[in-house]
């Protein structure tokens, strides 16, 4: 399947609202893989926001813990895994890329941009498209399809790569709200770098924090480019604490999975049929997604379209009442 967006990110509520002439505040925001439920964010003490960050304040430890990074890689705090990913490809000399088709689009465009020959793939050619790559992509599980490499798989695309000095880029973004298994613990392995973030399951996208993982040269580099302070003192004080809350990390891993649930079911009773391996969004592949999107948006709900074939991405409703809202939403539709 090749899906093309048809804009780059979700959550462009703004831009909703002006096209559609209702206000932000009356909208469902229904467009993004980020978590309804955020983390509690505690009342950070006034010295967080009067002093500049400190690398050895303890954030790189509390991430090493969290990922079980062995002690042959190195683990880099970023300000977004979005910040890492622009980075990268600046690391390597021109190279041939293969990216996912369909996937985020901003793995590719970094790329492109640092003068890369980019390769869309689907999942089923990576195999035979291997051999001729320098670096590979994955996105897991992916966006916007949702599906989840085996991490066997990722593995054995790995040893290809790293056989001639390529690499394994996979972003795991989304996968704390699934049942993969992330490759940062496999990471003291040459050309494996995974990149992670806050923004989705800890619902904290405008922390702006996450953190690679991968060979400590790579690390070194991307932190040189990113320069000193990257990441605010704000931004690392919470992140310290979140990542080490094992307790709420599993709690909100239920809540997820029964959020999933409960969106597959509002969605299957309208008709559409909800796939993809994250509990954080459902996506439906519909003739008629243009015309649903449009339906929706006029009843102040935004959900994300794409196009060939057309397909709706649902992020998780929030509560019950928002819940209902869609559910009745869906019933207005000829779906």
């Amino acid at each position: 399947m090749s899906v093309i967006e048809r804009e780059h990110h979700g959550g462009r509520l703004h831009e909703a609202a002006r096209r559609w002439g209702i206000p932000v505040s009356d909208w469902l925001d229904l467009s993004t893989g980020i978590s309804p439920f955020a983390w509690p964010v505690p009342t950070l003490p006034a010295s967080v926001w009067q002093r500049l960050p400190e690398e050895d304040d303890g954030l790189t430890a509390c991430c090493r813990h969290w990922l079980a990074v062995p002690a042959g890689a190195a683990c880099l705090p970023v300000p977004g895994s979005q910040a890492a990913l622009q980075l990268l490809p600046r690391l390597r000399k021109t190279a041939r890329v293969g990216v996912p088709s369909p996937g985020y689009r901003e793995h590719a465009l970094a790329w492109q941009r640092a003068g890369h020959e980019v390769v869309p793939l689907s999942v089923e050619q990576i195999d035979g498209a291997l051999p001729d790559l320098d670096v590979l992509v994955c996105i897991n599980p992916n966006n916007p399809t949702g599906h989840l490499y085996p991490q066997d798989t990722l593995l054995r695309w790995h040893q290809q790569l790293a056989a001639k000095g390529g690499w394994l880029v996979v972003d795991e973004a989304f996968l704390e709200a699934s049942d993969g298994e992330s490759l940062a613990a496999r990471c003291d392995q040459p050309g494996l770098i995974v990149l992670r973030s806050l923004g989705k399951f800890f619902g904290l996208a405008g922390l702006r924090a996450g953190v690679m993982v991968g060979p400590a040269a790579v690390c070194e580099a991307l932190a040189d480019l990113l320069g000193p302070w990257a990441m605010s003192h704000p931004a690392r004080w919470v992140m310290a604490r979140a990542v080490q809350d094992r307790d709420w990390q599993q709690r909100q891993r239920e809540c997820l999975r029964q959020a999933r649930l409960r969106l597959d079911g509002l969605l299957s009773a309208a008709g559409l049929l909800p796939q993809g391996d994250s509990d954080l969004f459902a996506l439906c592949v519909h003739d008629e997604a243009e015309a649903i999107r449009d339906g929706l948006a006029r009843q102040a709900i935004l959900v994300r379209h794409f196009e060939q074939p057309g397909a709706l991405r649902f992020g998780l409703p929030g509560n019950e009442s928002e819940e209902q809202r869609l559910l009745l939403a869906l019933q207005t539709l000829p779906v």
